[in-house]
């Protein structure tokens, strides 16, 4: 069976049948392989391991190009036997297959790398969170830019040989010209350095909002890529700030808060003054049972000093909660519960006001008279 098959015994049956019979051995191979894949991946879906699903996937695309590929250079080994071309030569053809294995090797470790990022990123958007020592999205993608840009230089460096041309002649070249390409792409490397910083230091992840008091970026975190972050503001405009951006300015980020703060000083009137010890201690004894108000942290609530026109106090305290909707609607029910103990005390909120000393002695005990209508027009 194997000599029946052999690139001889089907070179006796003629040109065109010796290349019919090779793109038959092709097509009936690539099918094989496809079917074996499919009905292996199937079973593997069935686990709860990502690496096995996306090794079957990425494997599918590179394996069906290779079985083509080695049947048209056989193809080609045939009608060399017949055109004596020097371009089909023995050496030519090894070179391709050679190359042909690199790139489809490569190609498979991308897809294979990113399909099981896609795979990891989908479980961890299923777990809760459990603390910051998880692998989070923005580590998750820096892995997988690294590992990708490994494999493609690691594929160019084995490819180079193949092709006759010397590494160490290119590193030496390299290491001249790198000096005038690295003043040409100073800024390129910068962001670059920047973006590698983002992703070792992790100041702010994808989805986190982040503020800067140096700088008018505020916004959403969306994508960090090598050169630039994507920041989406609350006005819904993409903002584009190169990485190296980062490394000159302070930064917030709001959403690694784990409390939101409620600070404001409200005034009630001087003629309230007696009841000023009252109001502050029921104020206090409400935050202190209030179900949304952590208790871990510092609650205060005092008399302040005196304004011009009322006579204030303040209340300082956090929520459990760091969600912005829900803690503005804690917010505004301490604020309601605040203006409710007020009223029961008999008291009320000051406003600015003004008043005269002595008006009375101005004024006759008679009242003003009134004024002559006498020469007024009729």
């Amino acid at each position: 069976m194997p000599d029946l098959l052999s690139i001889e015994s089907i070179s006796e049956l003629g040109w065109g049948v010796e290349l019919f019979a090779v793109v038959m051995l092709t097509f009936i191979g690539r099918y094989l392989a496809m079917r074996a894949l499919k009905v292996l991946g199937e079973q593997f879906e069935k686990t709860t391991n990502v690496w096995d699903d996306a090794l079957f996937k990425a494997a599918q695309g590179p394996l069906s190009w290779f079985i083509l590929i080695l049947g048209l250079i056989w193809a080609v080994q045939i009608s060399d036997g017949y055109l004596d071309m020097v371009l089909f030569s023995p050496t030519n053809l090894d070179i391709i297959r050679q190359l042909t294995f690199i790139v489809l090797t490569m190609v498979f470790l991308v897809r294979f790398i990113t399909l099981a990022e896609a795979r990891i990123l989908d479980d961890l958007k299923s777990q809760t969170e459990d603390g910051q020592g998880r692998l989070d999205p923005t580590t998750l993608h820096a892995l997988a830019k690294l590992t990708r840009l490994s494999v493609v230089i690691s594929a160019v460096l084995v490819a180079l040989p193949t092709l006759g041309i010397e590494i160490t002649a290119l590193l030496a070249f390299g290491g001249v010209g790198g000096i005038a390409v690295g003043f040409a792409a100073q800024d390129l490397l910068s962001n670059f350095f920047g973006g590698l910083m983002i992703y070792l230091d992790r100041p702010f992840a994808i989805g986190d909002w982040i503020r800067s008091p140096d700088r008018e970026i505020e916004g959403t975190v969306e994508s960090i890529g090598w050169r630039l972050t994507v920041v989406r503001t609350f006005d819904k405009r993409p903002l584009y700030v190169p990485n190296s951006v980062f490394a000159k300015l302070a930064l917030e980020n709001p959403s690694r808060m784990t409390n939101r703060r409620i600070y404001e000083t409200i005034g009630i009137r001087y003629k309230d003054a007696a009841k000023m010890d009252q109001i502050v201690q029921d104020v206090h004894a409400m935050l202190r049972a209030h179900e949304e108000i952590d208790q871990d942290q510092t609650l205060i609530v005092n008399f302040n000093g005196y304004g011009k026109s009322s006579l204030d106090f303040f209340v300082y305290t956090f929520t459990k909660t760091t969600n912005w909707v829900k803690f503005h609607e804690i917010k505004q029910d301490v604020m309601l519960r605040i203006i409710r103990i007020v009223h029961e005390h008999q008291a009320d909120f000051a406003f600015p006001t003004t008043t005269v000393d002595g008006i009375g002695q101005l004024i006759p005990a008679s009242g003003f008279p009134e004024p002559d209508r006498s020469d007024h027009p009729k």
